[in-house]
């Protein structure tokens, strides 16, 4: 079991253990968590729950692991070596053992962050060869799917603990470093329309367990209702509601595969207000009904 652990409406983290078998893998997960920091909030939050070496982020500190650290929204300030940087929206912290640092949301504008430690002889061997290093310490890679979908992977298991967790989530610590690093290489410039996009579906997929609010997502991204719907049906072939509807879809299925949730609970976690609705949209867009979904595997 974690030796701390919290979940609150605005904030999620778990501190791990790990045994010798799990050290064998040459990486361990040792805590994740997501923090979303209002706008005249002190920081760090909840710190009667966080170990020593957590307390002080806002005014310095040295870790004994790694720490891959995603702003999702607000911006802030990260120092390290010596160097400061400004932090937005889009941008990762990449932080190494043994080495100060400090960062912390502007106090009028807040953050959201996504957070995951680790810890093993591969990180190190990363660190020798060069794939990462405390020269190179933030990453500027967007609003990005892909890296929530690592995030909340990450979550899901720490929150189950099922057999081989530490394992399946250190896995996705790797695939989090190699998606920034291929992200930061690639370094692709996307125009204007594909940013729109993108940054309405990561929009979507961080809200995907509560209901489909496109007046805010409009208001967040600058842009009217007849715009957004336009672009984005250009880039996907889908309105913003129908890929909304398709992510929550993808979703259930994958919470009905793992079999440890009624179809009333998968319903109701995704924002359903309504299990019969539910069921009925999910037999639309598969061809199946949710309980056969779940019978068959998949």
């Amino acid at each position: 079991m974690p030796a701390q652990e919290k979940d609150t409406k605005d904030s999620f983290f778990r501190y791990l253990t790990y045994s010798e078998e799990d050290e064998k893998w040459q990486l361990v997960c040792t805590d994740a968590g997501r923090n979303e920091i209002g706008p005249f909030t002190a920081y760090p939050p909840h710190k009667k729950g966080h170990p020593g070496p957590f307390k002080s982020v806002a005014e310095g500190r040295t870790l004994n692991e790694y720490q891959i650290i995603y702003i999702t929204k607000g911006s802030g300030s990260f120092e390290t070596e010596g160097t400061s940087h400004v932090v937005r929206a889009g941008a990762i912290m990449l932080l190494f053992p043994d080495v100060p640092h400090v960062y912390k949301p502007d106090y009028e504008v807040g953050w959201t962050e996504y957070w995951v430690g680790f810890r093993g002889p591969y990180a190190d061997h990363l660190r020798r060869e060069g794939f990462v290093s405390p020269d190179r310490p933030l990453y500027e890679v967007g609003l990005q799917n892909c890296l929530l979908a690592s995030f909340n992977g990450i979550f899901e298991l720490v929150r189950e603990q099922e057999p081989l967790y530490q394992i399946r989530a250190s896995s996705l610590v790797l695939t989090l470093l190699s998606d920034i690093l291929a992200r930061e290489r690639k370094a692709v410039q996307y125009s204007h329309s594909e940013q729109l996009v993108q940054k309405a579906k990561f929009l979507m997929e961080e809200n995907i367990y509560g209901e489909i609010n496109l007046g805010g997502i409009c208001e967040t991204l600058g842009v009217s209702a007849s715009h957004l719907n336009e672009v984005f049906k250009a880039y996907t072939a889908m309105t913003p509601y129908q890929y909304f509807i398709s992510i929550k879809i993808h979703r259930a299925k994958e919470l009905l595969e793992r079999g440890d949730s009624a179809i009333k609970e998968v319903a109701f976690r995704l924002g359903f207000k309504d299990e019969y609705y539910f069921s009925r949209l999910f037999k639309s867009k598969t061809g199946v009904s949710p309980s056969r979904w779940t019978s068959a595997g998949g």
